[in-house]
């Protein structure tokens, strides 16, 4: 089981003993010091990657590494510290794996040296020969004086990725560099929600797999980029009533995260009382699922809408209508970074669901391969790059709006899907 679906299952706890309190003042930050707050980070980050920021506690910390909770407090005071410790060392150890792929010499070789180091770095913490990361989707979930710091970093982080992809020639070059970067990088944080249910031995199959889709694409020799966008009905997917908190909700817990998107503010935006969000809906976190739940159903009926012409255009107009409604940027799917946000038990049903339409993606693709009208890939492995790209997606919609028409940003971005990270023909 991969490191992200290990929900409500911790391994066995690294025991620390109690450390040495100094009279009057801070620790001495020693090398013993600083190896047991290490042991409290990596102990947190388990936590957190299983149970959010939100179900992360000091005593679930503190039973982990064998310490009392008022012991956990000598190494960092307040959970929010501790979770943003966590995150720091997470992106940090990120930023050293991109550095080391931006020595290569070329994008190809450079994007070919990130995935690879990736798919190591996962490897080894699952056996346990690295420290854990942290899912760095729940970073919303921390105060803004927090967040906007390690928000920098991560920016940072990405930037670096872009410039994988070469100096830019003009303004459109840089936009495609951009969805290049933002297709990779999400591909990748993606990575542990599926990779795990691969043996070890197969990994350098499913990572060459993968490089190969971003070499090429999905689109046949000759295949043009001529979509037909899909009328579907958002509203009519929508439980009576819930339309216009749904779309508000969505919106807004995909840019400011769960703790961002609060009942007021949501009540505000749609200009209703709070007592008009609890007429439709019991808590906050039934909002989340509700919004997930209208979000696979948006997805599913796009997936199964009839589409005439060959396997290439069905795909293509399938891929084009979720850009579409992502860039549109008025009511998108809901982002996964939601995902840590739910109760253990319910999160592993929203992710099995995800897994449902990944399954009935790579099924679509694996038709119009047989047909002839899709490049030859791995269905499983493209539908697990392909979703997580359509999903981020809507965190370049103020990027799309510089186009001027969506429908050429769509056309930028899909080219990432159907001709590949390297391929500069849409611009």
């Amino acid at each position: 089981m991969g490191i992200a679906k290990q929900a409500g299952k911790l391994p066995p706890p690294e025991r620390v003993s109690a450390p040495i309190q100094t009279p009057g003042g801070p620790a001495p930050k020693t090398a013993r010091f600083a190896r047991k707050r290490d042991v409290v980070i990596d102990a947190a980050t388990r936590v957190m990657n299983s149970r959010g920021v939100r179900g992360m506690t000091f005593v679930e910390v503190a039973e982990a590494v064998d310490l009392s909770t008022s012991s956990i407090t000598y190494y960092f005071r307040f959970k929010e510290q501790l979770a943003a410790a966590a995150f720091t060392e997470t992106l940090r150890r990120i930023e050293a794996l991109v550095e080391s792929a931006a020595q290569a010499p070329t994008p190809r070789a450079r994007v070919e040296a990130y995935v690879s180091r990736y798919f190591d770095l996962l490897r080894n913490i699952e056996q346990g020969h690295e420290r854990p990361i942290a899912i760095l989707s729940d970073m919303r979930a921390l105060d803004d004086s927090v967040r906007v710091t390690l928000a920098k970093q991560y920016s940072a982080i990405f930037r670096r990725i872009r410039a994988f992809f070469g100096e830019p020639a003009n303004d459109q070059h840089r936009a495609l560099n951009t969805a290049r970067a933002q297709v990779l990088t999400e591909s990748m944080y993606w990575l542990p929600m599926w990779l795990f249910t691969y043996a070890y031995g197969d990994f350098d199959r499913v990572r060459l797999r993968m490089l190969d889709l971003f070499e090429k694409g999905l689109a046949p020799d000759r295949g043009a980029w001529s979509p037909q966008l899909i009328a579907i009905d958002r509203e009519g997917a929508a439980a009576k009533g819930q339309a216009n908190f749904l779309r508000v909700a969505t919106r807004l817990i995909s840019e400011r995260g769960y703790r961002g998107a609060s009942v007021e503010r949501i009540a505000a935006e749609l200009n209703v009382t709070k007592g008009s969000f609890y007429h439709h809906l019991d808590a906050k976190d039934d909002l989340v699922l509700a919004c997930f739940r209208h979000s696979y159903a948006t997805i599913a009926s796009v997936l199964k809408a009839e589409v005439d012409g060959a396997p290439w255009h069905r795909l293509s107009s399938m891929i084009a209508t979720l850009l579409d409604i992502q860039l549109d940027g008025q009511w998108p799917l809901l982002r996964t970074t939601a995902l840590q946000t739910l109760p253990a038990d319910v999160r592993l049903q929203v992710v099995a669901r995800s897994d449902r339409m990944a399954l009935r993606l790579a099924g679509i693709i694996a038709d119009g391969i047989s047909e002839g009208g899709i490049r030859p890939t791995d269905p499983m492995i493209a539908s697990q790059a392909i979703m997580p790209s359509l999903n981020a997606a809507y965190e370049l919609h103020n990027w799309a709006s510089r186009f001027g028409d969506r429908h050429r940003a769509v056309a930028v971005y899909a080219s990432t899907l159907a001709y590949g990270l390297f391929d500069d023909r849409m611009i």
